[in-house]
């Protein structure tokens, strides 16, 4: 089991998101406010475990929750490791089903050229948003 440590947003696509107290998440939608909410989109939500974070600031970058671009910076939770179509549920009830794990990167974002390389295409994790509700962050979030 693991836990939200950050829900983060963003008002256009292309650039880091903000930290906020709390997020609604809206079935088959995504975080409400959020540029990359859409339901036609298999990838309604994004998460990042803090050990990738960690991988990267141990390359010297400056990064922390939403740097990335995630909506859901968690802890405690191998998100690599967990197979498409597995569900995750936090304790408030909201569910989410794992539709791709990692991304291509088209053109190489700040960080990758500032280092080489980006965990987000590796490491992130993409849902579709089953059971919406109330996010925020220190929530448990568990495999189901």
């Amino acid at each position: 089991m693991g836990r939200i440590l950050a829900v983060c947003t963003s008002d256009k696509k292309g650039e880091k998101k903000r930290a906020i107290t709390e997020g609604r998440l809206k079935a088959s939608f995504g975080l409400v406010g959020d540029a990359h909410a859409d339901a036609a989109s298999h990838r309604q939500v994004s998460l990042l475990d803090m050990s990738s974070v960690a991988k990267m600031r141990a390359l010297g970058v400056e990064v922390g929750p939403g740097d990335f671009a995630e909506n859901l910076t968690t802890e405690g939770l191998d998100l690599v490791s967990l197979p498409v179509g597995r569900r995750l549920a936090s304790e408030r009830g909201v569910v989410l089903e794992i539709t791709q794990i990692g991304k291509e990167c088209h053109s190489g974002c700040a960080i990758f050229q500032q280092v080489g390389t980006c965990i987000m295409p590796l490491e992130g994790i993409f849902v579709r948003v089953i059971k919406g509700g109330i996010v925020r962050p220190g929530d448990e979030l568990k495999p189901i």
